[in-house]
């Protein structure tokens, strides 16, 4: 990396850093250092939301697995887009109601507590290690995303990579909160949509016409131009399944959860919804031109095709903002995870079932060093650089798709749920992906998400309409949320 690219890189590392102190004072209490208040603007809500969901995926494992297998690929992006817009059109609202009116729940193990009035904290202790155990992998990938960018860029080891890394995200996390990573977010996702328009145009710009680069794709393979290539109906099911981990991913709910009015929800649907269709787009473009223009010199690593093309092909200074951007994909899904960690160890465990009594400045300090306990777990996974980001995404988006997916779907919109069907509908689909990525063959080549999506639902019907109804305080309770 030359000295500009350099320099352009620190100055972005320190301005993250300078989030995390701006924000240091408006996160006295543990609802302001989870939730910030639920005061994100629209705006905010929706780029920080989209930010924090397509993390170092869209900058290295997307455009890398389009490098590695060609446009069948695309499969992922219109799962990913129709089960975005489908969150945001029947969650987002309805979540934030709920939360707001089941008493104020930050975590999503809270609503889900009070939601059913369990006073045995059962389900509250499920569902906070069902977080924990999916998001230790999430968070990994991250790692293993921010690693190998300083890796490429600096010529540095991996593990000293990774720990350079990984510090960065703690540091400002540790300090600013929900607040400061809602806010580096939004400019993240700013910076990431940049880089994803600017490089299509400028790969168009070296290519001149579009049957030269299609020319240059056939050339090292004609099949790389066919969506269909390789593709059975599972394969196809596998990759649009994608979608339904939206509906369980616990920092992008967390979102809706804190965006200050239901009122602003449409608008924030709006632009995250466009952000995230010119990102998959630019990110689809960008692998299959890599195809083309690494032809003759075939990377060994797939997922650095964005790298290394943004280096070779634009000036130091801009080189080092696009960078940057990639460090803004992976930082913004690792801090946000971080953070729900946090919360889960703060609120769930910590003052849940051990110190009700906890002060506020308490439980902010024990969140603030669960942000680094995390972290720790989850570097020791990263450790081995042969670690691939896709492949720890797919199995945690799914962890978390199956096991909170149903379950919230179910909570918002089905008066007749029950305690039993929710713990047994996050069981069921936790272990469903557990237990399914170790078969092979025929229907269990199955991206695991949808057998555990559906096994969840089914679960969660039949234990709720077997056991006792819920009672008229809980009846009634959904009834005054649902109205709002």
């Amino acid at each position: 990396m030359t000295t500009p690219s350099i320099v352009t890189f620190i100055i972005y590392l320190c301005a993250l850093i300078g989030f995390g102190i701006v924000f240091y004072r408006f996160s006295e209490t543990l609802p302001d250092y989870i939730l910030g208040g639920r005061k994100l603007k629209s705006g905010v809500a929706a780029l920080s939301a989209g930010a924090s969901d397509m993390s170092g995926w869209l900058l290295l494992g997307l455009p890398g697995a389009v490098y590695a297998a060609g446009l069948n690929q695309v499969w992922i992006a219109v799962g990913l887009s129709i089960g975005a817009f489908l969150n945001w059109q029947y969650v987002a609202a309805r979540l934030r109601m709920f939360t707001e009116h089941l008493g104020n729940s930050i975590t999503l193990p809270d609503y889900l507590e009070q939601r059913f009035e369990d006073r045995s904290h059962t389900l509250r202790i499920v569902t906070a290690s069902v977080i924990l155990l999916f998001f230790a992998l999430y968070t990994a990938s991250g790692l293993v995303a921010g690693g190998k960018l300083f890796e490429s860029s600096f010529g540095w080891e991996y593990e000293t990579a990774l720990l350079a890394g990984t510090g960065v995200i703690v540091v400002y996390t540790f300090l600013g909160g929900f607040m400061a990573v809602s806010w580096t977010d939004f400019f993240q996702g700013i910076l990431m949509l940049l880089a994803l328009i600017t490089a299509p145009i400028m790969l168009i710009f070296f290519y001149e016409n579009w049957g030269t680069l299609t020319a240059g794709v056939a050339s090292v393979d004609p099949s790389f131009m066919n969506v269909y290539q390789d593709m059975t109906i599972i394969g196809v099911l596998s990759l649009l399944a994608w979608g339904l981990g939206y509906f369980g991913q616990p920092h992008i709910l967390a979102r809706f959860m804190a965006i200050e009015s239901v009122k602003m929800v449409p608008k924030a649907q709006m632009i995250g919804i466009g952000w995230m269709v010119f990102a998959l787009l630019g990110a689809i473009f960008v692998g299959f031109t890599g195809v083309a223009y690494f032809a003759d010199n075939p990377l060994p690593d797939p997922e650095f095709v964005f790298l290394v093309m943004v280096q070779e092909l634009f000036n130091p200074w801009l080189a080092g903002i696009l960078l940057a951007a990639i460090l803004s994909a992976v930082m913004s899904t690792v801090d946000s995870q971080l953070l729900v960690c946090s919360s889960a160890l703060a609120e769930d465990f910590y003052k849940g079932l051990f110190r009700s009594s906890a002060t506020h400045g308490e439980l902010v300090w024990v969140g603030r060093l669960s942000v680094v306990g995390v972290a720790a777990v989850a570097l020791v996974i990263a450790w081995n650089p042969e670690a691939m980001v896709l492949e720890l995404v797919a199995w945690a988006w799914a962890g978390f798709g199956a096991s909170f997916g149903p379950v919230i779907l179910f909570s918002l919109f089905w008066r007749r749920m029950t305690h039993q069907g929710a713990l047994a509908g996050v069981i069921t689909g936790a272990v469903t992906v557990l237990m399914w990525n170790y078969l092979e063959g025929g229907l269990f080549e199955l991206y695991e998400i949808l057998p555990g999506f559906v096994l969840s639902s089914l679960a969660i019907y039949l234990f709720s309409i077997r056991s006792k109804p819920p009672s008229e305080s809980v009846t009634v309770t959904f009834d005054e949320a649902r109205s709002g």
